[in-house]
Order: C-alpha cells, then structure tokens, then sequence
C-alpha cells in the first residue's frame, strides 16, 4: 500500500505539475521479491522512488510507465519469465507477446521465475499552451482549448520565457512582439510554434527570422497559416483548426521506449537508461553487461 511519505510526494509532483505514474504491484507469482501491494512513482524522466518489483521487473515497469504517460492511458503491465516456447515470430525476442484493450503481457528475459502484475496510473498535468496576442482568434483558443484538456494561458510575447514541458505556442498578434516570441519558442524546443498570418505574411516573417540569424532548420518547424486546413472562416473555427493541430502533434510525441539489442527487453529510452551512439543511432540497453557486449561486437564502430 502507499506509504504517507509516498503519498505526500505524489502529492507534491502534482502540485508542481509533473507528470508520473502510480505503479502498484496487485499480483504476483513466487518467486520474486515483489509483494502485492507494494508501491512506486514513476517520473516522466524514468526515475523510480518506492519499490515495484526488482532489477528486472523496473526496466519493463519503467518503460511502460513511460509508454502510460505519453498515452495518458492506465494500463495492467503482466510481466512473465521468458519463454522460448511461446516467443512470437513477430517477436522473435519475446518481449511483448500480448496487448489488449487496458493491459499488455511481456515476457522478462531478465527475469527468473516468477510473475508479476503492476497496474500503471498516470498522474498529468494539462500540457501548457502559450498564446501571444489580443486578437479574436487568441481570445478563441483561450477559450475553447481549457474544454479540449489544455491549460492555455496568454503571455507577453516580448517577455515570453517558455518551461521546458510546454507543449504549444500560437502566436496570433498580428506583428506585435511576433518575431521575439517565434524565436523564444523555437529555440526553447516546443513541440508546436504556430503563427496566425497568411502564407504571404508568414514568409515574410520567416525571412525576417532567418535575417536576425535563426537556423533554416528552426524557422521551418513553424507552422505558418497556424492550423489543420479545414476550409476555417471565423475565429472560434481558426481556434479550432489550430486546437486539432496541437492535439496531433501531442499525440505523436517520439517513442519513449526502445529494444535492447543484445537480450530483446524493452528499455526506456531516457539519459539515465545505458546507451551508446551507433551509425548516428541513440542505442540502449537493460545494462551494463549488455552495453558491454554490444561495444565488444561492435568495437570499431561505437562511438561514446
């Protein structure tokens, strides 16, 4: 069960807006060192505090928290010794070898004997919204997005100082403070800069972007008329359009996790999780010993 220490610190994340995962051990199978009931937090940077099963079982509950978060969804994380018999030909390393509607089953190649049940509940934060300007369509986006889960709040575009977990800016101020505001988002490595403007004014203002000595690469991640193309007329369809653009993008955020080349497991694909660069590749692994072996078969070719 959670402890009141662990409850006041998931307590806290949540008051400072990070997102994390509830894993909670509801099952398990001898032996292992986990028991039923036991408790850990997942963070959005892969740390785990509290318990939930041991080295092992951690890289496949850490991955799928993480999997939990980018989703927003809870799910039932079965994780069974490996079994050679029942790896699948679409899974040759037998790591996930079921998926249904809130659950998945993995096999552990890591892991020896035993079964584990972790139920995963992600705890997140409405992902941040900036808008820039006091034009009817940013009046619109801050009113229709709170309704579409996103905590949209308007910001001084010359005094714009973006958090690194914000998710959009949309500029629609009609020049004012426009071209400081696409560069602090640009540079700040939002996943979604849009600019309301017309596609005439929008490479006007990228070349203007691109004189002030912004990168060809930044300037083009601008999404210049903001929005999905809905044939949108009035303000409150342009907040729409632009709103459905920003949920698609949410949505497609990079995959957190990856596959351990040398043992198959699934990893989470985070800066703490052992990794080496390989034909202009992040790889990673489970660990040590498997970072090791994989820098032995590939000597000349790993670069730190």
């Amino acid at each position: 069960m959670m402890t009141a220490a662990m409850s006041r610190r998931a307590q806290e994340l949540a008051a400072q807006g990070e997102a994390f995962v509830t894993a909670t051990v509801v099952r398990v199978e001898r032996p292992t060192s986990a028991k039923a009931g036991d408790v850990a937090l997942v963070l959005g940077d892969g740390t785990i505090e509290g318990f939930a099963g041991g080295a092992c079982a951690e890289h496949s509950v850490r991955a799928y928290a993480l999997k939990a978060i980018q989703s927003g969804e809870a799910v039932l994380l079965r994780i069974l010794p490996f079994d050679e018999e029942v790896a699948t030909e679409a899974d040759p390393a037998g790591e996930e070898v079921a998926s249904e509607d809130g659950s998945v089953t993995v096999q552990n190649p890591c892991l020896s004997g035993g079964a584990i049940e972790v139920f995963l509940e992600p705890v997140l934060p409405a992902p941040r919204v900036l808008v820039v300007g006091e034009t009817p369509i940013a009046g619109a986006v801050l009113r229709i997005g709170p309704g579409l889960g996103l905590d949209v709040v308007g910001v001084d575009g010359g005094a714009l100082d973006p958090r690194p977990d914000d998710l959009a800016l949309v500029v629609a101020a009609h020049g004012q403070d426009e071209l400081h505001a696409l560069r602090r988002g640009l540079e700040s490595g939002m996943p979604y800069v849009g600019l309301v403007a017309s596609s005439k004014r929008g490479a006007g203002v990228i070349g203007e972007l691109r004189g002030d000595g912004v990168s060809k690469e930044l300037v083009e991640r601008i999404d210049v008329p903001a929005g999905i193309d809905i044939g949108a007329r009035t303000p409150a369809e342009i907040a729409l359009s632009i709103l459905a653009k920003i949920i698609a993008v949410r949505r497609d955020q990079r995959s957190v996790t990856a596959v351990d080349p040398i043992c198959g497991m699934t990893v989470a694909a985070v800066a703490s999780t052992p990794s080496v660069q390989h034909d202009g590749e992040t790889v990673y692994f489970c660990c040590e010993g498997c970072k090791a072996e994989f820098e032995e078969q590939h000597e000349h070719a790993v670069a730190e």
